[in-house]
């Protein structure tokens, strides 16, 4: 079996099955790790949820901040961004079921039999391991119940930026949505800057979450998310796949066993 991680699809939905046809994606024997954002601002939003979906066990998705930030449009919380492109997706006769199950998806996934992992954003520096595994499962837990909405109203903000910060059960919640599907900057102490979207190069005050993580030190990240820095990653163990598709970039897939890179370029 050959597990392929792919990064943010974002509704494009031609490339996607473009790379997949590229390494002759067999879903009887061969897996897809999206590392989400699997719709917003591409083309073809709902047939690229339709697609992973009815994929089964053969698609292990995590949720990124624009997949968080549809179920939101959808419970009525917010309201759409025509940019976003999600009116098709929005009004389909599927949509509830699509979306229940977006809403299963989790925030991290451990690869098989490894000591390695997935999701959107990346690791928080102030997080162990396990501590960060600990607020996925809890914040998760919150998304897919029947009290979804409640707690999607509560995650938009950048405060509290630091975990010692996050006193109350709802600020918890909101830095484990921020730290897993929105962190790319942070400061020396390890506190999430939000607003940045730059590259490292192009700032002297911050510094990438992968290279002051002390998880990384001994753990594989594989995540997306950071399409200014076009798959370039500086830690060893850090696996950046977000180059732009929806951008007019690339669609690009590691495969993790040997660790080859596939791509197709965005199509107009």
């Amino acid at each position: 079996m050959a597990i392929y991680l792919i990064g943010d699809i974002q509704g494009c939905f031609k490339e996607l099955t473009s790379l997949l046809s590229k390494v002759n994606f067999d879903p009887k024997t061969d897996q897809i790790w999206p590392c989400g954002d699997l719709v917003a601002r591409g083309p073809d939003s709902l047939e690229t949820l339709r697609f992973i979906k009815q994929l089964g066990d053969s698609a292990k998705v995590v949720l990124g901040n624009h997949d968080l930030h549809l179920l939101a449009t959808y419970a009525g919380l917010k309201k759409p961004k025509a940019n976003d492109k999600l009116e098709q997706l929005l009004n389909a006769p599927d949509a509830k079921e699509l979306l229940d199950w977006l809403a299963q998806q989790p925030l991290v996934r451990q690869l098989p039999d490894e000591n390695a992992y997935l999701s959107h954003a990346g690791i928080a520096p102030e997080w162990s391991l396990t501590e960060a595994l600990e607020q996925a499962e809890k914040a998760q837990q919150k998304i897919a119940n029947s009290d979804r909405n409640t707690w999607l109203a509560c995650m938009y903000g950048n405060t509290p930026n630091s975990w010692c910060l996050a006193t109350t059960e709802e600020e918890q919640f909101r830095y484990t949505i921020n730290a897993f599907t929105r962190m790319r900057m942070c400061f020396s102490d390890g506190s999430l800057e939000l607003s940045y979207k730059g590259t490292p190069a192009d700032t002297s005050e911050l510094l990438p979450w992968y290279m002051i993580s002390p998880t990384l030190d001994t753990t594989p990240w594989v995540f997306g998310h950071w399409a200014s820095i076009i798959g370039q990653c500086s830690h060893p163990n850090g696996y950046a796949l977000d180059t732009g598709c929806v951008w007019g970039g690339e669609l690009t897939m590691l495969r993790w066993h040997d660790k080859q890179y596939f791509s197709v370029p965005a199509q107009k």
